[in-house]
């Protein structure tokens, strides 16, 4: 059975994956607000950010470790594994979320790296040899 994905379901999938994380920002940016008050300085808006980007972290690790997928890769039928075709391990999840963050700063970099690789793989899983599959559930 052939178990590739697609990059034009990759990208969908990270355009789903948007939107659900930009109700989770909306959720989390109001309990801060509530908590703290107004960002009404750089060190509220820094602190902010962290939050979100923590938030977000704790988000994907716990669904690449838990079941190796997100609400978006759920939608997609697309499953995160590892070498042994297994979830990822924490550190795993940990690294990939940081090579993420990076490839996303770095002007989507390690996502535009797919239409160059010749398995069609994001940077950051190229690197970390994990892959994206297709699941038929």
């Amino acid at each position: 059975m052939n178990n590739h994905v697609g990059l034009i379901n990759r990208f969908a999938a990270c355009i789903y994956e948007l939107l659900s994380l930009i109700a989770l920002w909306l959720l989390c940016t109001a309990i801060f607000i509530t908590l703290f008050g107004d960002t009404d300085t750089v060190l509220k808006r820094l602190c902010l950010q962290l939050f979100l980007w923590l938030t977000t972290g704790a988000y994907f690790i716990r669904c690449w470790v838990t079941t190796g997928q997100t609400l978006a890769t759920q939608a997609w039928k697309i499953r995160l594994v590892n070498q042994r075709n297994q979830s990822l391990t924490v550190s795993q999840a940990v690294l990939r979320y940081w090579l993420t963050t990076f490839s996303l700063v770095g002007f989507g970099i390690g996502f535009l790296w797919a239409f160059v690789d010749k398995e069609r793989m994001f940077l950051h899983d190229r690197i970390l040899k994990t892959r994206l599959i297709k699941v038929s559930k």
